[in-house]
């Protein structure tokens, strides 16, 4: 039977019924462990109680109103956002382009409230992904996104990935922003070294730029910081942020200092569904949760010995294997075979990933794997390789007769 979905999306044939922690359960009972968390979506596990208990409570008082009037837990969201970050104010959006969108208005509508409309162009770097709009596949600039949408939306200049004389060559006086992923993630998990967010930092003060972060998936406490830039010492100016903040309820945010900010005035940008009372009740029990420093402090350590095991899957699958990058639970496999196929291969030992450019195997699990995950999950990995390993000596065997 043809589908009545629009057919935009590969699918792979398996749905799931439930879902708990750390594992996702088919119909007929099979489960799969999730280690790509709806794409760095799902924070803090399937069925988390807390979150449970935070929608249905707030499902029997009150689901919408609209932002014609004031919505009390947006309001606590968005103070706790501000005491934990740079920011001081956020508008709250339901997904990762809406807040890239609002992000990308901001920084040109600040120019233009300091009598600079004309300083709109936003430069952004060589395999950044900032969502699916026609604005933002603009930003991210990868033909594969443009091709067939007609003109590209004006205002965006790319650089090389961190290369900062191509980046301060790009610098015009049409110049609003600089726009960043402090880590690649749809790019292929390219960490943007610290003194690059240092010399971006610098460099946006020198010319009266403003630095806007890309944090939708870097965010959340993914790295074991709640936010990745916090880990080179560096503030931005505007911050777009999604995927786990809601926990897998849609909801995203972007969040600027008061002074970056100070063109968005009364009716100036707006949102039906945006900071509604289910959202920010999900919204304010994540953060509940992820800006603990315990929880903090374990995600970094289980990032760590993520990467060491993986390490030594390198090193024992030469063929498969080529690189281990990343950081936190932000992880990426780049491999030496068409990466599809170890993701093939990892769903068939029913591990869930997913993958991403540069030829790279995404790892997003939930933030609350452990030890006894990581060993599971490490063991999939293995038992893949060596299957690949195996096809790829059988092929040369058979090419050699």
């Amino acid at each position: 039977m043809t589908s009545a979905i629009l057919p935009t999306y590969a699918r792979a044939n398996l749905a799931f019924e439930r879902g708990e922690g750390v594992w996702l359960y088919t119909a007929d009972g099979e489960r799969y462990l999730d280690f790509g968390g709806g794409v760095a979506v799902s924070s803090v596990g399937h069925s988390h109680p807390h979150l449970v208990e935070a929608l249905t409570e707030q499902a029997k008082k009150l689901w919408h109103t609209s932002n014609i009037y004031t919505i009390p837990l947006g309001e606590k969201l968005a103070q706790r956002l501000a005491d934990l970050t740079f920011a001081d104010v956020t508008f709250f959006t339901n997904s990762g382009a809406e807040a890239l969108e609002g992000a990308i208005k901001t920084a040109r509508k600040y120019h233009s409230a300091n009598g600079h409309p004309e300083r709109y162009r936003i430069i952004t770097f060589e395999g950044a992904f900032h969502g699916r709009t026609l604005a933002t596949i603009a930003a991210g600039g990868q033909k594969k996104y443009l091709e067939g949408f007609g003109p590209v939306s004006p205002g965006f200049d790319q650089a090389a990935f961190a290369d900062h004389k191509a980046l301060e060559a790009a610098i015009t006086p049409e110049t609003a922003a600089i726009l960043v992923e402090p880590i690649q993630g749809e790019g292929g998990i390219r960490v943007l070294p610290t003194q690059c967010l240092r010399g971006l930092r610098e460099l946006c003060d020198r010319h009266g730029l403003l630095l806007i972060f890309d944090e939708v998936q870097s965010g959340v406490s993914r790295t074991g910081k709640l936010f990745a830039h916090e880990w080179a010492g560096v503030t931005p100016d505007i911050m777009a942020v999604a995927k786990g903040i809601g926990g897998g309820f849609p909801m995203g945010a972007f969040m600027a200092t008061r002074e970056a900010a100070k063109g968005m005035t009364a009716g100036t940008h707006g949102s039906t569904y945006g900071g509604n009372p289910l959202a920010m009740a999900v919204g304010n029990a994540v953060l509940d949760l992820v800006a603990d420093p315990a929880f903090l402090a374990k995600v970094e350590a289980m990032g760590l010995l993520l990467k060491q095991r993986l390490a030594e899957l390198k090193d024992r699958h030469p063929a498969v294997i080529a690189e281990i990058r990343g950081k936190g639970l932000l992880i990426g496999i780049r491999t030496l075979v068409p990466n599809t196929e170890l993701v093939a291969e990892l769903r068939e030992e029913h591990l869930l990933t997913i993958g991403a450019g540069d030829n790279v195997v995404r790892l997003l699990p939930p933030l609350i794997i452990d030890e006894a995950d990581i060993a599971d999950a490490v063991k999939r990995i293995d038992k893949a390789c060596a299957t690949i390993e195996k096809r790829l000596r059988d092929t040369a065997k058979t090419a050699a007769e």
